[in-house]
């Protein structure tokens, strides 16, 4: 066994997303960190579709020239067909900001993810692909370092100030102190797969996600156009109606398209060019993001059911606030988790918008109806579509969303970080589904 001396600043373990977006930032303050990710990119992964408030972080990996030179297609808006296939009107971001942040991209994240990687590499983050965490090394309670095997077998240890878990939902550390804990309301699975010529709207609609209530209000369909063609389409429902006693991933999706005319239309004359993925969209967090001399961003740290896109968002901006606490903990000597996890608080509320948003979707909200009873909160809900969570000023749409409620009714069980561990720890097993091959 070799050790790496001498320590490092930060070690992060992940390289998507949120592991690109902290490494980049740290790297920039002049700080060493080295990267570790298991894999070899491109790596197939979902959760394609960008929203505007991507732009900030994006601007400050210097990731926005890339972006605007990409071949992605542009995304403007979002819009929304109701059980009964009625469309809605677009919610259109720039006409709410006026500002080129309110245009975003629908990314394939192979591609994409490769592009942030290698904009880490540009800026001085050592970046070690097909490397294997096997564990993080704690003297005492402060995590020092982590111990890594290459592809040959070989092993050795390597020392930091700081290890950062960008691991994904695979979640290292949330794992090893059982601090998982599981949405009490937003336990969905999702089967979806790809098409090659299906409709596609025009202009600035072109680019538009849109989100379609099945018929039986039992589910939705994403439908995200990509470039080369593609149209990224699946259902996600709640777990048992999906999945139990229903056959196969394909059986399961043909008839959820046959009882969806408004997508069976779209898809007419499209040619489907994948297999069929499937997944279990359990949402859930950890009860904290941070210990001494170690932090957890993106899926290692929680998932949000994906209806808003904001996966993405979630990653990027857990990984800037952490970057920033880290680096400034580096620069005065303090890695505690006081230090390295005095942003949560903050992305919790976050989070909290975005997920009473989602559960309000899933209990009957009508955008159409909320919008005709209350024309001046359109703006409200646009913000917070568009991924504006981090400010209380959207929070003055609940209280006329409530006045809406029917009076049976009842309230939205918020997620709590005090769920009894043994609930996430019976769930570890069954996070994934087997799914189809790759495209």
């Amino acid at each position: 066994m070799n050790t790496t001396n001498p320590e490092l600043d930060v070690i992060v373990i992940g390289g998507g997303p949120a592991g690109s977006t902290v490494s980049t930032l740290i790297a920039q303050r002049g700080h060493r960190v080295e990267l570790f990710e298991r894999e070899r990119f491109p790596r197939f992964h979902i959760g394609e579709s960008l929203i505007p408030e991507t732009y900030w972080v994006l601007e400050r990996l210097k990731m926005l020239d890339k972006m605007k030179n990409s071949h992605f297609v542009k995304k403007f808006s979002v819009q929304f067909v109701s059980a009964k296939g009625k469309l809605s009107a677009p919610f259109y971001f720039w006409d709410n900001k006026p500002h080129e942040c309110s245009q975003t991209w629908q990314v394939v994240r192979s591609e994409w993810d490769l592009m942030m990687l290698n904009n880490a590499r540009e800026q001085g983050v050592s970046v070690h692909e097909g490397t294997r965490v096997l564990d993080v090394l704690f003297d005492g309670n402060r995590a020092v370092g982590v111990r890594v095997q290459h592809e040959d077998g070989s092993q050795r240890e390597v020392r930091a100030k700081v290890v950062v878990d960008a691991s994904g939902q695979s979640a290292m550390l949330q794992n090893r102190f059982k601090l998982r804990t599981w949405d009490p309301v937003l336990n969905k699975g999702a089967v979806w797969t790809y098409w090659e010529g299906a409709y596609r709207d025009t202009g600035r609609d072109e680019g538009a996600t849109i989100v379609i209530q099945t018929p039986s209000k039992q589910g939705w369909f994403w439908y995200i156009p990509l470039h080369n063609n593609t149209v990224s389409l699946g259902v996600v429902a709640p777990f048992d109606y999906l999945f139990k006693g229903r056959g196969s991933h394909e059986q399961i999706y043909n008839e959820e398209v046959d009882l969806c005319p408004a997508v069976k239309e779209r898809i007419a004359n499209a040619t489907r060019k994948t297999g069929y993925f499937a997944t279990k969209d359990y949402s859930y967090r950890s009860r904290q993001v941070a210990g001494d001399g170690w932090v957890l961003i993106g899926d290692a740290f929680g998932f949000l059911d994906p209806l808003y896109s904001s996966g993405v968002l979630l990653a990027l901006k857990s990984g800037e606030l952490a970057a920033d606490a880290i680096a400034d903990g580096l620069a005065k000597g303090d890695v505690s988790a006081a230090q390295l996890g005095h942003w949560g608080p903050l992305f919790n509320q976050g989070v909290d918008r975005m997920r009473r948003l989602v559960c309000e979707y899933y209990d009957g909200f009508s955008f159409g109806k909320f919008v005709k009873n209350f024309p001046d909160l359109k703006g409200i809900i646009t913000d917070l579509l568009i991924g504006d969570l981090f400010t209380e000023r959207v929070d003055k749409a609940w209280q006329p969303m409530e006045s809406l409620y029917p009076p049976e009714r009842k309230p939205i069980p918020p997620w709590s970080a005090d769920a009894p561990a043994e609930v996430a720890q019976n769930k570890l097993n069954e996070l994934y589904l087997p799914a189809g091959p790759k495209p």
